[in-house]
């Protein structure tokens, strides 16, 4: 199984490559925000939940995110790995998720880092709010905050990786398609 955690502040670029590269390699996109803003918008008990956190711009919970996890895996065990993309966040969500792929005899292959400026990354995101009227993305101080969560909590989890030999940055600025091979060139070295 070939596992990709997909990793970066938001308006990185992890959605747009995590979706090219699924179609390259054959694997299951997990991202746990897209799955979130399903669950928001069609109002489920979940989603209501998730959005008290989201709205304020701050994550979801380590459950919460973990039983999006569980779900889809459990839903695609023949695959040919997962792209998670938004997963994992905390320390706490890494350790969970290298037992769960542990139980399918799978564990993750490689984290890719995606490097970008912050100005870059609010002026992508409030780019992103115009497209697609994302919520979290309207407000540049929700995107500040988010920012600011990123770095004092979510990145703790990039020396997990490198402590495992499975991290790898990359120049997350500039033409897509650059950064998708850039990002091909590291996964190929698995093999």
């Amino acid at each position: 199984m070939l596992n990709i955690v997909m990793f970066g502040p938001p308006g990185s670029g992890k959605g747009t490559q995590s979706q090219k590269l699924i179609e390259k390699y054959n694997l299951v996109h997990i991202s746990t925000g897209e799955i979130l803003r399903k669950e928001i918008a069609e109002k489920t008990p979940f989603g209501i939940e998730a959005q008290k956190f989201i709205d304020d711009g701050n994550y979801v919970t380590d459950e919460m995110a973990i039983e999006i996890i569980l779900n889809v895996i459990s839903k695609n065990k023949n695959s040919n790995g997962f792209v998670f993309d938004g997963f994992p966040r905390t320390i706490a969500q890494a350790d969970t998720l290298k037992k769960i792929l542990s139980d399918l005899n799978s564990d993750v292959s490689m984290m890719i880092s995606f490097d970008v400026d912050e100005e870059i990354l609010i002026n992508r995101l409030q780019l992103r709010s115009d497209i697609s009227c994302r919520p979290d993305d309207r407000s540049r101080d929700i995107i500040k905050k988010r920012l600011e969560l990123y770095k004092h909590k979510t990145e703790l989890v990039k020396k997990y990786y490198s402590q495992l030999n499975k991290y790898q940055s990359i120049n997350g600025e500039g033409e897509i398609d650059k950064i998708f091979s850039d990002i091909c060139k590291l996964i190929d070295t698995l093999n």
